[in-house]
């Protein structure tokens, strides 16, 4: 049994402070063969999820901390600067530090809702708390003065004793004997005067001793990268900080032993003892198999009593829209998905799905056709959520959602990404607004980025650093890792091994710190509904920088069980709406897109031709080339082309292409592989094909074969083996020898970490069609709505430019009397988007074109002037249009612009 428990850590979760991991803190647990340990990071609860349940997977007892930031003597609210010393500063006397450890889930929750609060109540400089609050939320925490810029030790370490004891008093008044009196030796000077008074402030007051090490690292040798670390926010191209000088004055920070702890605090053995304590009387157990899904309300005259009734109601309904000649095994098929999703309990987020989806059609907003898995959902197809036919592109719903592998559903939606905001808003008003937020990400020191970030701190040019991280191999889409790229690149460990001692250094700092957290951001499209206040389930943050946000990453957000997805701006959709516009305004056509002829021949010819700059998904290089030699004759070939151009199956294209071509001779192991893979000429693309072989040639259930997919592609030997045992035995019923079953699942085993999700593949693939469609039979109204996308990109404007040239489309220069915001379609082509023309900002061509509409087009350059309120139209803005050629039909000599507007302006400004 250890003598010692660390109770005050952190980890990369202290961003830009910690130089541990959740895995290295607990590791160094086990190492040292401490039955239990703490996480208690700066501020925040981001890890504390992850840390408990690797912690107790591990067989340690996690104790779910933070160290957090209070105002002591005054309110959160207060938000102002001291103006008196404290151990943070001059003027920096806000706030101080307190340890806070959970004893329970009522300590938990109550942390949760103090963290959360110090976010969006008490944030100035940092996310404080005060004694109010404390006091409010105070249940099942233990309480420790935690650091030198601690409550009492702050107030030691400027002499301020009857101040320190005045305020141990305070605490102890709230925690009673879950307050602790907490000292550190690193031997540090500034800790002196906190370990002399310290013991007396606690033998006055009653109250135990307790001794941590501030561990900020775990390996002693780490203490230079950490010192590192903390540097990189100040390091400039022209500030090169003082990285040698530790900036905590001691290098001992690290994950000591038992023995060293002893050893430091071998005047307090109270100290050491009460750590072992703490740890007994900390005993957090989470139900994390409980799902908290928002209450679905069923409008009232809806004529039933339950979700399920309702789910079922609107279902069936949708289904005889969706198939107005219904047959047994269309019936079939939405039995079976409604049994599964009854049992699993997930009709009321179908239900929510559904709504927010059609309320955003209802609004105007598009949506795209299906995204992920869900669309081989009958069900979703039914209700609205996806918009493809899951029986025509015979995809398995066993993929989406499985019945042996209880977890809760995942349907992510694309909507036009300049209205997304308004499905959140709606979400928002029908849910409320503290039960929906956003969901933080993090950035991190990846491979690349930690190397020139190091690098920046030691004062190597980014000219040195960026030759040396082009040699960083990346493997299927994936970047090697710095220690595997040393182990395989000779440059790499040339440099490492013989370079000068900043190289050597920048490189064994990136191979301490790479891979962890940076920074925070907002996840692009992730959101989560709560039944309730967030801040009940899972903590929150939020900066004056940021908005509201969960600490929870998306992975921990599903394991407290709450109802998270993706609601995905994506502008492909907004091309789409703006294409629609111009062909309305210029045609008397009124499209249906979600049913067009699939074997549309001019659609089709644009694929084989390889003109597919701006059609979704299927416009890089690569793939053009490889669509026209494909020649495709259907929306299955691109389907199979979206699943196969990507890292790893994209080998088997050559080979694909030959096989349709009939160059090269499709074969199977075995016969009934043939009505599996026809439709990708005996090559195996698609996940859904994995499943379907081990189902119909293995006999395994469609979802035991979707586990035996995950098993493969995760490479859980152990899982794989007991299934491919039952694999062999119903292969073997089926009348198939052992040998050709071991190649099949020798095959099948091969493609599983290959194979694409058809389900995503086909939604992608229709809207890719769609988008082709446009293009073919309208494209200068497809162009011009693309073009007006990339309005700030300059780059992508000139390519789709020379398209448009390509395509006998003119683009015709930006003109004041002619142009608009956007690109515009007008009778002789594409008019130049006057908001593309660099520095020409959206509000000066809105009140460009304003005027122009109010009081007819403009004479001369003197006119403009005259009528444009150069309060938005700058000197800058109109030398702008002038050199893209905006007054060129209004003017011959730009030279002679160029000086009136010089004139204009120093008339203007006389006047002003």
């Amino acid at each position: 049994m250890s003598e010692f428990i660390h109770i005050h850590n952190h980890s990369h979760y202290s961003l830009l402070d910690g130089a541990a991991t959740v895995e290295t803190l607990i590791g160094a647990a086990l190492q040292n063969k401490m039955p239990a340990v703490a996480l208690t990071d700066h501020g925040v609860l981001f890890g504390a999820l992850e840390f408990y349940k690797k912690a107790k997977k591990a067989g340690i007892k996690p104790i779910v901390g933070c160290e957090a930031y209070i105002v002591t003597r005054g309110s959160r609210f207060d938000k102002t600067l001291q103006s008196e010393k404290s151990s943070q500063g001059q003027g920096r006397g806000i706030y101080h530090h307190i340890l806070l450890l959970a004893k329970d889930e009522t300590g938990y929750r109550n942390l949760i809702k103090l963290v959360t609060l110090g976010h969006t109540e008490g944030y100035y400089y940092k996310p404080r708390i005060d004694v109010e609050i404390l006091d409010r939320y105070k249940e099942g925490i233990i309480a420790t003065s935690a650091c030198p810029g601690g409550v009492v030790g702050s107030q030691l370490v400027y002499g301020n004793y009857e101040e320190a004891r005045s305020v141990a008093g305070i605490y102890k008044e709230i925690f009673g004997s879950d307050f602790y009196i907490e000292i550190q030796n690193h031997g540090a000077e500034v800790e002196k005067s906190i370990l002399t008074h310290a013991p007396r402030i606690a033998k006055e007051l009653g109250l135990k001793l307790v001794g941590t090490n501030d561990c900020h690292y775990i390996s002693a040798q780490h203490a230079m990268s950490h010192n590192i670390m903390l540097c990189i926010p100040d390091a400039t191209s022209t500030y090169v900080p003082e990285y040698k000088t530790l900036r905590y004055g001691t290098d001992q920070l690290y994950f000591k032993s038992s023995v060293e702890m002893v050893r430091a605090f071998k005047e307090f053995p109270e100290a050491v003892s009460s750590t072992l304590e703490i740890a007994e009387k900390c005993n957090l157990t989470l139900d994390l198999k409980k799902n908290h899904m928002p209450q679905f309300p069923i409008p009232a005259d809806a004529g039933v009593a339950s979700l399920e009734e309702y789910l079922d109601k609107l279902s069936r309904q949708g289904l005889e829209k969706r198939y107005p000649a219904m047959s047994p095994e269309i019936n079939s098929r939405l039995e079976h998905e409604l049994d599964v999703i009854k049992r699993m309990g997930y009709a009321g987020y179908f239900l929510i799905v559904q709504d927010f989806i059609n309320a955003a059609r209802g609004m105007g907003i598009r949506v795209g056709p299906g995204r992920g898995s869900a669309a081989g959902s009958i069900v979703s197809y039914a209700l609205g959520i996806t918009d493809v036919d899951p029986l025509h592109y015979d995809l398995l719903f066993e993929r989406f959602l499985n019945p042996d592998r209880v977890s809760m559903p995942d349907i992510d939606v694309d909507f036009a990404d300049d209205k997304r905001e308004q499905v959140i808003n709606y979400v928002k008003q029908k849910y409320g607004e503290n039960s929906v937020a956003q969901i933080v990400t993090f950035g991190t020191l990846s491979t690349r980025a930690v190397l020139k970030d190091v690098g920046r701190v030691l004062g190597v040019p980014l000219s040195t650093i960026e030759p040396l991280t082009k040699h960083i191999p990346v493997v299927l889409g994936k970047v090697t890792p710095l220690a595997e790229a040393l182990e395989t690149v000779p440059e790499l460990k040339n440099l490492r091994e013989t370079g000068d001692e900043k190289i050597k250094l920048m490189i064994d700092t990136g191979l301490v710190l790479e891979g962890m957290n940076r920074n925070v951001s907002t996840h692009a499209a992730g959101i989560v509904i709560a039944p309730g206040e967030i801040s009940d389930y899972v903590p929150m943050y939020k900066t004056p920088q940021t908005e509201l946000m969960t600490q929870y990453n998306m992975k921990d957000l599903e394991e407290a069980g709450l109802l998270k997805m993706d609601f995905l701006g994506l502008r492909t959709l907004t091309v789409i709406d703006n294409a629609l516009q111009h062909i309305s305004n210029n045609y008397v056509s009124d499209i249906d897109l979600d049913h067009l002829p699939v074997d549309d021949p001019k659609t089709l010819e644009l694929f084989c031709n390889g003109q597919t700059v701006a059609v979704f998904q299927f416009e890089s290089s690569g793939m053009t080339d490889y669509l026209r030699k494909l020649k495709p004759t259907s929306i299955h070939d691109l389907v199979a082309m979206n699943a196969l151009y990507r890292p790893g199956p994209m080998e088997n294209i050559p080979d694909f292409i030959d096989r349709k071509h009939g160059r090269k001779k499709i074969e199977y192991i075995h016969p009934k592989l043939e009505p599996i893979l026809k439709e990708t000429y005996g090559i195996i693309v698609y996940q859904e094909q994995v499943i379907k072989i081990a189902s119909e040639i293995g006999g395994l259930s469609l979802a035991q074969a979707d586990l035996l997919r995950r098993a493969m592609g995760k490479k859980d030997k152990v899982l794989m083996a007991k299934q491919k045992k039952e694999f062999m035995e119903g292969a073997v019923e089926k009348g198939i020898d052992r040998k050709s079953a071991g190649e099949i699942f020798d095959l099948i085993e091969k493609f599983a970490s290959y194979g694409f999700n058809k389900s995503h593949s086909v939604a992608y693939s229709v809207l890719a069609y769609q988008t082709a469609y446009l293009k073919a039979h309208y494209p200068a109204e497809y162009m011009a709505a693309t073009m007006t996308s990339e309005v700030s990109d300059t780059d992508k404007i000139v390519v789709l430019t020379d398209d448009c040239r390509k395509l006998g489309i003119p683009v015709l220069p930006p003109d004041v009397n002619e142009g608009d915001v956007t690109f515009v379609v007008k009778q002789k082509g594409i008019r130049f988007g006057l908001s593309a023309i660099k520095n020409v900002g959206v509000s000066a061509v809105e009140a460009i074109v304003r005027t122009r509409n109010e009081k007819g087009p403009f004479v001369d350059i003197f006119d403009f002037c005259a009528r444009v309120d150069l309060h938005l139209v700058n000197k800058k803005t109109l030398e702008s249009l002038i050199q893209a050629g905006a007054f060129d039909s209004l003017h011959e000599n730009r030279a002679q612009l160029f000086e009136c507007v010089e004139k204009v302006f120093e008339w203007s400004s006389e006047c002003f």
